[in-house]
């Protein structure tokens, strides 16, 4: 009977070791931001800056990058290095877009290991 209770107890501890590691979630942090016309026609070439917003609550950890639209009006910003250079787990983000002589202002709030989507519209 020791036996067996000792190999019942060693399973189940295997079990949960199992079950405890396979709960991490290691799925990207990104960004993505669309950016649209006033007639909402998707814009390639327009640059978008992220800006983290220190003033935020909670304040969320100083952070600038800078990508430009491809083809499909669009732009996805890896947030995994920002969130692995914190303790945080959501980052909130000013938004500046700009295309030829036309300027979009967005905020977006990010969260880790998942994809948040935000679109911002140019002005006419």
């Amino acid at each position: 009977m020791k036996k067996f209770a000792k190999t019942w107890l060693f399973m189940t501890v295997a079990v949960l070791m199992v079950l405890v590691s396979s709960c991490k979630n290691d799925d990207p942090s990104t960004l993505k931001i669309f950016v649209r016309s006033a007639n909402n026609e998707l814009q390639s070439g327009a640059k978008v800056v992220v800006i983290g917003d220190v003033n935020s609550n909670p304040p969320t950890n100083a952070y600038v990058d800078t990508l430009v639209t491809n083809e499909s009006g669009f732009v996805a910003f890896n947030m995994q290095e920002f969130f692995d250079s914190s303790d945080e787990t959501t980052g909130y983000f000013d938004l500046v877009i700009k295309k030829d002589d036309k300027t979009a202002f967005g905020y977006v709030r990010c969260r880790e290991h998942i994809t948040t989507v935000e679109t911002i519209f140019l002005p006419n």
